[in-house]
């Protein structure tokens, strides 16, 4: 297969790609980021505090991240054939790459908002605040940085995802690879697919680091 030949297809795999990714990006921000808010609100000595609660959130969302993504697309055909239609294509693929990239998100969530300084968290509470105020003046902008970091992390585990979705019929770049680059054994293209994988990658994790220099910076400068 000549550069020629690979560029249309290579072109129409990233963009699937890039389409599967951000809309699970936003769908995995939409669920991830209440879930891994709560569950340190209902945790012990949290604002919250409400152990059954927890312990479920915290149940399910071990479970999520527990099963192999592989298996969790297949588990999930029927579910994403009822709610879009069908079970192939890039849109068909946000529903598994958002249920399985939801508890990933959830625990770096979650870490990050317990980073934050408690003794802020207090005067909020001292000042009369409540709890709505200390999410959103608090525990939100002062772990921002971190959850841009566990942002980035989760969207190059998406782009991950969406290639091994390809063996199902995902369409993007891992779909291309397994069809031109695996069964029709081109070994040239399964390496240009990998080097455009690497690139987007790279991009993502690039851009993640500089707004995260770009919050520490910020957050310095205001202290």
């Amino acid at each position: 297969m000549t550069w020629d030949e690979m560029q249309p297809i290579l072109l129409q795999g990233t963009v699937d790609t890039l389409y599967m990714v951000g809309w699970s990006t936003l769908v995995t921000v939409l669920g991830g980021l209440p879930l891994g808010v709560l569950l340190v609100l209902t945790d012990r000595g949290g604002l919250l505090a409400n152990r059954a609660v927890n312990k479920a959130v915290g149940t399910v969302v071990n479970v999520g991240r527990s099963l192999p993504f592989i298996v969790l697309v297949v588990a999930l055909i029927p579910f994403t054939r009822m709610l879009v239609g069908t079970s192939i294509g890039p849109t068909a693929a946000v529903v598994p790459l958002s249920i399985g990239a939801i508890p990933f998100f959830a625990r770096l969530v979650e870490t990050a908002v317990r980073e934050v300084d408690h003794g802020l968290v207090e005067a909020v509470l001292s000042m009369g605040g409540g709890t709505g105020t200390v999410v959103f003046k608090v525990l939100l902008p002062q772990s921002l940085p971190s959850l841009v970091g566990g942002l980035t992390t989760t969207v190059i585990t998406l782009v991950g995802y969406s290639a091994m979705a390809g063996a199902v019929g995902a369409e993007g770049l891992g779909s291309k690879a397994i069809t031109y680059g695996y069964q029709r054994f081109e070994t040239g293209f399964m390496i240009a697919t990998v080097v455009v994988l690497l690139a987007v990658v790279t991009a993502v994790q690039l851009l993640g680091d500089a707004v995260v220099r770009l919050l520490s910076r910020r957050e310095r400068t205001a202290s």
